[in-house]
């Protein structure tokens, strides 16, 4: 129904909205520059939204909350949208009204550069404005709202991946993920996904929802391109990062581009994943070793199924080991025995399987350094 056939005199709240909303307000459509700039965003959507999905540079301070949210959208529903305003200006009023007007003032004060939006840039988004306006604190608000970023995002995904790029690949505990980040050229994607890809790989942080690792990844990308770097660099992924799907079209040029393969000697892996999944670890846990023990033991039941019950008690021991070592005081050393029998009768098999299919699509294989050197030869850029 067209917004000027509800104008009725019955519908006094609807008139009184539009009439307040007719003095114009500041609308932007930038969402390019919105993203890889990392302007403050105010989210006005309810929690429920927010959780999942948003932007990395975004806060929540809803207009309304879940609840609130399920009422309006119920009486649309069932009234109409001239009762439905009508009820959320009955939900948000008084001392609430003014709670969440400070709230974003708050916010403002913090974040002068910041804009608004909620799902579409509809009348959330464009409530909240005219009341900051009419508070003397006039805000840009996003056209489109959440769905015209997310969109911009999702074309990113789409396209940003087309021109040339390279897949780095090599043993666990080469130091992929290291060498990986120093280059421009590179997106981190196990750090975007809290994951590094392996069955000890799931952080102590919980992983984002599919939609914010996108979201991440997109942002990320955009700000290489507008940068000027063109070609990509990304540490060999299955197609699920953790619980995070990667993007179906970064998945099949992963499966095209040429292959870095990173060689690394073995006992310089294993002392590799001592350090990530031991060391590192522990200082997360603030040396507290009981909950790396859990941690460790919790890792590698995920694989009880693949090493059969004989080898993961064996394994499982040899931590156990491994840890009342540590709390005798012997330090971090006695890992190594696990971490070597983990590597070279479970993870190396799996990993020179999956490498032999992508064998044709190696064109530089060697260490740190010259992996580096020949991706400045012929890149122009090389690693940090």
């Amino acid at each position: 129904m067209p917004l000027a056939s509800l104008l009725t005199p019955a519908n006094t709240a609807l008139r009184c909205w539009v009439s307040e909303l007719s003095q114009g307000c500041a609308l932007t459509d930038d969402y390019e520059q919105l993203l890889a700039n990392d302007t403050p965003l105010l989210d006005l959507r309810a929690p429920i939204e927010f959780i999942e999905g948003a932007f990395p540079k975004a806060t929540n301070l809803p207009l309304m909350s879940n609840d609130e949210r399920a009422q309006v959208g119920t009486c649309y529903k069932q009234q109409g949208q001239a009762c439905a305003i009508a009820l959320g200006h009955k939900l948000v009023a008084g001392e609430l009204r003014q709670q969440r007007l400070t709230a974003w003032l708050n916010w403002l004060d913090a974040h002068p550069t910041g804009v608004i939006y909620c799902f579409r840039g509809g009348l959330r988004s464009q409530t909240v404005q005219q009341w900051l306006a009419q508070a003397g604190r006039p805000v840009t608000r996003v056209k489109g709202g959440y769905k015209a970023l997310r969109r911009r995002l999702i074309t990113e995904l789409d396209t940003g991946f087309e021109q040339p790029g390279f897949v780095l690949s090599g043993l666990t505990g080469s130091g992929k993920t290291d060498w990986l980040t120093r280059s421009p050229l590179s997106l981190d994607i196990e750090g975007f996904a809290h994951h590094r890809g392996s069955s000890f790989g799931h952080w102590a942080e919980p992983q984002p929802t599919p939609i914010n690792f996108e979201n991440r990844l997109a942002i990320a990308r955009l700000k290489q391109r507008r940068a000027g770097i063109e070609s990509w660099l990304v540490e060999d992924e299955s197609a699920m990062v953790g619980r995070c799907p990667l993007p179906k079209r970064l998945y099949e040029r992963m499966q095209q581009v040429p292959v870095l393969l990173l060689e690394v000697p073995f006992e310089q892996r294993v002392k590799q994943i001592q350090h990530d999944y031991v060391e590192v670890m522990l200082a997360h846990f603030n040396q507290d070793i009981s909950r790396l023990s859990g941690y460790l033991q919790d890792s590698l039941k995920r694989l009880y199924k693949r090493l059969g019950d004989r080898d993961w008690r064996r394994l499982s021991q040899q931590i156990t080991d491994a840890i009342n070592q540590q709390i005798l005081g012997f330090g971090c050393d006695g890992h190594q025995e696990w971490i070597t029998e983990l590597l070279g009768r479970y993870y190396d098999p799996i990993y020179r399987h999956h490498q032999a299919s992508k064998e044709d699509r190696i064109v530089m294989r060697g260490n740190e350094d010259e992996l580096a050197h020949w991706l400045k030869e012929h890149k122009g850029v090389g690693v940090i």
